[in-house]
């Protein structure tokens, strides 16, 4: 079995150890020159000097580390974090030194000092010693790489000197070891332990943004949300899920103007219904997947790294229901998401129908002693919406407003987007998603599909990306319908415009085609409509159970 990356990064810096010590052959000051700062005391960005990365190569190899943290400090991060790793980040103790005495300069100057963390594979308690000499506020550890006792034992002497340790987890077992240190560190630990979630995993170093979402609710309350950060409506979605800090690295060291930016954006948003809703869809996914690979009824609290990360089926969309018999069949044979249309089609449904199946949906789970887990029993309700301005678009908004829907499907029309950032400076509250972006849109769980016929429809993807969506629903695009065709995307298409991230795919999908669909292309969530009618609205249910089977 070949090695993976970050087992490579280890090896290698075990060796270097061995060969130049702690120190990497640099002269570490004896004493610490300057005073602390809090890691994270307050909700803010942590901003990367990084020269290059395992998997981009050189990002910024001749950036200057006070320059850069200097840039970082006029635009109000709450925290520096200063990469010492040399062989794959080009990072040295050298630039640690060099940015905590800047801050301890700007401190003495009255002028806004960030945090230091140091950013490193650490592995041996006395790099902490090394790190606190060199200024550092904060170290990162990496549960991953760290076993039980080594761990605690080194988050223990981050406490000793006062410093806050940054411990990063991902996998299952990662966050029981960060109950070990929570639970040895004891009252202390809400000072000094601070937990981040890397949405890029360090082995294969493939970032997914539905990780952190997914894992949320397990953090405590001072959580950061780790890479991918390339734009502030990214950093206005990790902030939706309501994490505490991002960590962000390439993009700034390449562009180190968009810190301003990135840093406002965190700051003026607050946990809101977009991204409950993204989080209840990721932990969804989770929790299928493990049901799927376990035959048992519910065993949600013991998460596999195959349920978080593996490719099993996808998850399943029925669109467009009109019919109780219909909507109520699709949750029994295992739908994750109904689709209801609030646009004048067909399709078309009513306030008062979907409240009513919400209603019969709800008293069915409870009911039945055989699903342990609403969460896992009940598929997410959408509206879908193809005019924002239609008294049905709004009769869809409204629903979800008041959580009647799970969220708002926008079909082929604009989605919400960032407008200006308020300053990072601001003293105002709390400006919640609906401020941050433009006043036209309230606050509501939603997501973007994109009708796409030739390659031009991808830039609105991009677009959407670029403004922190997670996910986007492809659907086929023909002139004058706005969705539900039968037509399918051009397989060249998606071969060579979809992105890194999972595929939601809708349009011409059906029980005879799924499979070789899901062998192609591995969608995260397929969506699926027409092909399992007789009539538009009238699925046919020998068709829904040929789907379902297809994919057991």
């Amino acid at each position: 079995m070949s090695e993976d990356i970050l087992s490579k990064i280890v090896r290698m810096r075990r060796e270097d150890i061995e060969r130049l010590g702690l120190n990497f052959g640099i002269e570490i000051p004896e004493r610490r020159r300057g005073g602390h700062t809090e890691f994270l005391g307050n909700a803010g960005a942590i901003l990367e000097v990084k020269r290059a990365s395992p998997s981009k190569g050189d990002i910024a190899p001749d950036l200057d580390p006070v320059a850069l943290a200097t840039t970082y400090a006029e635009a109000h991060a709450q925290a520096v974090s200063v990469l010492t790793e040399g062989n794959f980040f080009k990072g040295s103790l050298r630039d640690l030194i060099a940015v905590a005495d800047l801050m301890e300069r700007r401190r003495q100057q009255g002028l806004h000092a960030c945090a230091v963390l140091r950013k490193d594979f650490l592995l041996f308690e006395d790099e902490i010693d090394i790190a606190y000499r060199c200024g550092a506020d904060a170290v990162l550890l990496i549960a991953r790489i760290l076993d039980d006792e080594q761990l605690v034992k080194m988050a223990r002497r981050a406490q000793k000197f006062g410093i806050q340790a940054f411990v990063e987890v991902r996998e299952k077992d990662d966050f029981r070891k960060l109950n070990l240190v929570l639970e040895a560190l004891g009252d202390a630990a809400a000072k000094t332990v601070v937990a981040g979630v890397n949405s890029r995993d360090l082995a294969t170093f493939h970032t997914d943004p539905l990780v952190p979402a997914s894992v949320r609710s397990k953090l405590p309350a001072k959580a950061v949300f780790e890479s991918g950060i390339l734009s502030a409506g990214d950093a206005a979605y990790a902030r939706s899920l309501g994490f505490t800090g991002i960590l962000v690295g390439e993009a700034v060291a390449k562009n180190p103007p968009l810190a301003k930016e990135v840093v406002g954006a965190f700051e003026a948003g607050c946990e809101n219904a977009r991204g409950k809703f993204w989080k209840k869809f990721a932990e969804r996914k989770v929790l299928k997947h493990i049901h799927a690979s376990s035959n048992v009824t519910c065993h949600c609290e013991e998460q596999s790294d195959e349920a978080i990360f593996g490719k099993n089926r996808p998850l399943v969309k029925i669109c467009g229901i009109t019919r109780v018999e219909d909507g109520m069949l699709a949750a029994e044979l295992g739908a994750d998401m109904l689709g209801f249309v609030f646009s004048t089609t067909k399709r078309l449904t009513t306030e008062t129908f979907v409240r009513s199946f919400k209603e019969r949906l709800l008293r069915l789970a409870r009911n039945d002693n055989q699903n342990a887990c609403l969460a896992c029993s009940i598929p997410l309700l959408v509206g879908v919406i193809t005019d924002l301005n239609s008294e049905e678009g709004k009769t869809a908004i409204k629903l979800a407003q008041e959580g009647v829907l799970d969220a708002v499907q926008f079909h082929g029309i604009p989605t919400p987007v960032l407008s200006k950032q308020a300053p990072a400076q601001s003293n105002q509250a709390c400006h919640c998603e609906h401020e941050v972006r433009s006043n036209l849109y309230p606050d509501i769980p939603c997501y973007a599909a994109v009708r796409v016929g030739e390659a031009s429809d991808f830039e609105q993807v991009a677009n959407l990306r670029k403004n922190g969506e997670p996910r986007i629903l492809l659907d086929a695009k023909v002139e004058g319908i706005p969705g539900g065709t039968g037509k399918t995307i051009p397989e060249s298409l998606l071969r060579e415009q979809t992105s890194d991230l999972p595929l939601w795919l809708a349009g011409g999908i059906t029980p005879e085609n799924v499979g070789t669909i899901c062998e192609k292309f591995h969608p995260e969530l397929i969506d699926v409509s027409s092909g399992v009618e007789d009539a538009p609205g009238i699925k046919n249910h020998e068709k829904m159970r040929a789907l379902f089977a297809t994919l057991s």
